[in-house]
């Protein structure tokens, strides 16, 4: 495992929501079928730096930045960048990444004066999630790290300052975002209106009646009247497969019931493109006439922008227990794991134990959660859900709203209904504009900081 595989999987780690939950502690409003961005990594560097006399470049809030952090900072990122020949030179790099260490400052302190806090529990599963993502134990994960000079509490105490400042972010930010139905369907038409054929996918159903090289006109007109009679069944109700078996002389006529597959409209050919454009879903369109021969065609399925048409879905319920003052996430999590324990061995059932103690509104129906969408429930949830096959329960996992047990019920693939599809658009537009709104709020962050330059990294 290299520093670079490490860094891709602390991304991978860090796929915290930007969308908070509602009900039962864990839905997303407008939730769809997208999943929320990750945050940053934190790149990793291959070796230790040697010691040097160190100095403060900067001071931010009174708390001081120093060249060896500066170094450090940019070991990492000039490892991650050596392969690019178009690199900035070194002394642009450390005043980026100087730049970025008065952000962290900043929102390290704005997090601590708002008393948030990450508790062991959620380092020790952020970091078993890395592990995990290298197919490691998390032992063979420490030893190389340490072989690559970073030492354990190092590492640790970067991934509890990453997760600190995704708090701040999910408290200051998320507020301020409300998405209403105008903005929707605003959006929608936008997306719509592209002319970008590569943004545009569809799916025909296709049936093809050949007119052989130099046909007469009677045998034209015999099979444009063949073609005629596919296309009238179709519109009057006929499956499509069955009339594609029944007059298609294509391949997919008899083996794919008529479809040619969801693609960008690019890979179609121009007359199919042109033919099916502004027609409804399950139109019939044509014939249409070919070099090859005569066609009719049915619009099956139409994608725009890459908001998809169906999902899968899991089916899950879960046990919720709140931290407070009087239960900690550690002691929380010891419970849970009590529970799981005795569910395992049949002394417990999940639905009784979840009726008795979740905190939360599914607990009357025994954790129940249904059937949800991916980008439903938050990220850190999801990403042990996914895990998960049918029957297993998790060991118990931190999440903003406290500790859950979950287990998983069932999957399944789901066509997405046409309100079902709208969510999808309000949540992609709800990202869009989060990241609109993080950038702000840093600006805003980084405005308020009192930062003081002395002398440059070196």
């Amino acid at each position: 495992m290299n520093h670079r595989l490490l860094a891709l999987c602390l991304a991978s780690l860090l796929s915290l929501a930007h969308v908070p939950g509602a009900a039962q502690g864990l839905r997303v409003p407008g939730a769809g079928a997208a999943r929320p961005s990750a945050t940053p990594s934190i790149p990793l560097p291959t070796a230790p730096l040697p010691r040097q006399a160190d100095f403060i470049v900067a001071v931010v809030n009174s708390e001081p930045i120093t060249n060896n952090e500066v170094l450090q900072r940019l070991a990492r990122l000039e490892s991650q960048l050596a392969a690019q020949a178009d690199a900035p030179p070194r002394d642009v790099l450390a005043r980026q990444v100087l730049e970025r260490l008065v952000l962290e400052k900043a929102q390290l302190q704005a997090a601590r004066a708002a008393n948030i806090k990450v508790d062991t529990l959620a380092v020790n599963q952020a970091e078993q999630n890395v592990a995990r993502q290298n197919e490691m134990p998390v032992e063979a994960m420490h030893r190389e790290l340490t072989r690559n000079g970073i030492s354990v509490e190092r590492f640790r105490e970067e991934l509890r300052n990453q997760l600190m400042m995704q708090r701040l972010r999910e408290r200051e930010i998320e507020s301020r975002v409300r998405i209403s139905d105008v903005d929707v369907e605003l959006f929608i038409r936008e997306e719509q209106a592209t002319t970008d054929p590569d943004k545009i996918g569809i799916n025909l159903g296709h049936v093809l009646v050949i007119v052989p090289d130099g046909a007469s006109a009677e045998r034209v007109a015999q099979l444009r009247a063949r073609a005629q009679e596919a296309a009238d069944k179709a519109r009057a109700g006929t499956d499509f497969a069955a009339v594609a078996r029944e007059y298609s002389d294509a391949p997919e006529g008899k083996n794919a019931g008529g479809l040619l597959g969801l693609r960008a409209s690019s890979q179609y050919p121009d007359l199919f493109v042109s033919a099916v454009q502004g027609q409804p879903l399950n139109a019939i369109v044509g014939p249409v006439r070919s070099p090859a021969g005569f066609h009719v065609l049915k619009v099956v399925e139409r994608v725009i922008a890459g908001l998809p048409t169906t999902v899968p879905q899991t089916n899950s319920r879960h046990i919720l227990l709140r931290t407070s003052a009087q239960l900690s996430e550690a002691a929380a999590a010891e419970r849970l794991a009590d529970y799981r324990s005795r569910i395992l061995a049949g002394q417990a059932d999940f639905a009784e134990l979840a009726r008795q103690y979740s905190q939360d509104a599914s607990a009357k129906q025994g954790g129940a959660l249904g059937w949800s969408n991916p980008g439903q429930f938050v990220p850190e949830f999801e990403q042990v859900l996914d895990t998960l096959e049918p029957g297993q329960i998790s060991e118990p996992l931190v999440s903003r709203f406290g500790v859950h047990l979950i287990q998983l019920l069932e999957r399944r693939e789901k066509a997405l209904t046409q309100r079902e599809q709208r969510e999808v658009a309000r949540l992609a537009l709800r990202e869009k504009r989060l990241d609109e709104a993080h950038t702000n709020w840093l600006q805003e962050l980084r405005a308020r900081a009192y930062v003081e330059y002395r002398d440059p990294p070196q």
